[in-house]
């Protein structure tokens, strides 16, 4: 199985469960913890950094791109950086299914994108499902939260620190708590 095999079974919606697609997950994986290592053991300017996320996604990372590592993910080839994104300290992309971080997004310290799920019933346990986590344009993420797989967040949202996401969340909204529900819009005159 190829890379690009792995990535259209998956925009196909579909599941995770043979043992060739388990050795293409291993490998990859093998390959992005190679990365990521290089990334998080030793100090990098921003340059290096773009380069290396470079190398982890597959496709070029914008120079206005800056992230404060460590940064932890266990594919790589399934995230999408847009334009002056900034990603801080501790954040996990399980990115099988993919994400997809508009231009201008702000993420918060310790994020997690999930974008996997297992089998309900024990004996469907081992298969996992993916479905893609896109963020729209300027989206801010706060920290510690976690968006779930499938979920589609509007522009200029807000995700309220320790939040889990696991419904769509609508442009210019703020949305919070556990699962996350909406709170309010946003009044774009207001400056806090």
């Amino acid at each position: 199985m190829t890379l690009d095999d792995f990535l259209n079974h998956i925009k196909g919606g579909g599941v995770l469960n043979t043992p060739e697609i388990y050795q293409m997950m291993d490998e990859m994986s093998d390959e992005a913890r190679r990365i990521t290592c290089e990334i998080n053991n030793s100090y990098h300017s921003q340059e290096e950094l773009r380069v290396l996320m470079s190398r982890l996604t597959g496709r070029p990372v914008d120079e206005t791109f800056k992230m404060f590592p460590p940064f932890y993910t266990d594919f790589g080839r399934n995230i999408t950086i847009g334009r002056n994104v900034f990603i801080n300290a501790c954040c996990h992309f399980q990115d099988h299914g993919g994400v997809t971080l508009g231009d201008g997004c702000l993420i918060g310290h310790n994020v997690v994108f999930a974008t996997l799920d297992h089998g309900m019933v024990p004996e469907d346990r081992g298969a996992m499902y993916p479905a893609p986590i896109c963020l729209g344009k300027n989206v801010w993420v706060g920290s510690n939260s976690t968006i779930l797989r499938g979920v589609n967040v509007g522009d200029n949202a807000i995700i309220a620190a320790g939040s889990v996401v696991t419904k769509d969340v609508a442009a210019n909204t703020v949305v919070g708590g556990v699962p996350a529900r909406y709170i309010r819009n946003i009044n774009r005159n207001e400056k806090r």
